[in-house]
């Protein structure tokens, strides 16, 4: 009874433990490959997924994206440039039974395929190119390192070069270009600033003379309107004047020149013609009079008498 007890747990353990292997729980990013009797049967997942015990076989598969470090490799340029270059390959799962049954160890293999394709890729370009072109690279590698791995069910999403590292002379030779190119530069910013400050002052000098001579026109124009309003004024006031204000105004000139200690005066012909208005306004205020005596009429003389 013990025995038969002991028995049947024992089948009961065994049981368990072959129905526990045959399921299995397949989360997202996983896929099972299935292996009936040795034949491909196909990828599984995700859930669960039921294998029957002694006759399928299951390969996990992992579809995430995965990154692969390439270490530092050697290569030689176009001009025969030797350089060191290291990088990453990010590549995921497309085809999970592709990926288990076209290739044994993919890391492996994907090192060696992306070595001997960079050293490909580098001898083709110059070593300036390569310094200054390493998107360009990383596209012509990411595209040969697909056409290859395609096959295999897998992507290469990206490649990217992590390190260029040049000769020591070429380093040097770099730092002196790098150096003058700088030089160069900072010798055109500073005289593209002189120029630019003497455009400046000349732009300036240029608007002070225009504000000056427009300052001086403004004021000839004040004073040439101030002057013909002066003289608008004076014609105004003068033709309100009289023959007789005029008259008294030539006395009074008269007057003052006659005050003068010249011992000399000169007078124009046209004398006579300035005391003619004085004259009539003299016989007009009554001041001369009669002042020349009218002679007597003499008596005819007597014809005499035959």
């Amino acid at each position: 009874m013990i025995v038969d007890l002991v028995v049947w747990a024992a089948v009961i353990v065994v049981g368990v433990s072959i129905l526990a292997s045959s399921l299995k729980v397949v989360r997202e990013y996983q896929r099972l490959v299935v292996f009936r009797l040795g034949r491909l049967f196909g990828a599984r997942g995700p859930g669960i997924v039921f294998l029957i015990p002694f006759v399928d076989k299951a390969v996990w598969a992992d579809l995430r994206e995965i990154f692969l470090e390439i270490p530092r490799q050697t290569c030689i340029t176009k001009d025969n440039a030797p350089i060191d270059i290291d990088f990453l390959i990010y590549s995921r799962v497309m085809d999970p039974s592709l990926s288990v049954v076209k290739v044994n160890n993919f890391a492996g293999a994907s090192q060696g395929i992306a070595t001997t394709t960079l050293r490909a890729v580098i001898g083709d370009i110059a070593l300036d190119d390569v310094l200054a072109k390493r998107e360009d690279i990383n596209r012509v590698l990411r595209s040969k390192l697909d056409e290859v791995t395609e096959r295999w069910g897998v992507k290469v999403t990206s490649v990217e070069i992590r390190e260029i590292v040049p000769p020591r002379e070429i380093q040097d030779a770099m730092n002196r270009q790098m150096s003058a190119e700088r030089n160069r530069r900072a010798m055109v910013t500073e005289s593209e600033g002189k120029r630019q400050s003497t455009i400046l002052v000349a732009e300036g000098d240029k608007q002070s003379a225009i504000l000056r001579a427009e300052g001086e026109r403004q004021s000839a124009i004040l004073k040439a309107e101030g002057f013909s309003l002066a003289l608008e004024q004076i014609f105004s006031s003068a033709k309100n004047i009289d023959q007789k204000t005029m008259v008294l105004q030539y006395l009074d000139a008269m007057k003052t020149i006659g005050s003068s200690p010249s011992s000399k005066f000169f007078f124009p012909m046209e004398l006579m013609e300035f005391l003619k208005p004085i004259k009539s306004f003299a016989e007009q205020s009554g001041f001369a009079g009669s002042s020349t005596p009218q002679a007597e009429p003499r008596p005819a003389p007597e014809r005499p008498i035959a």
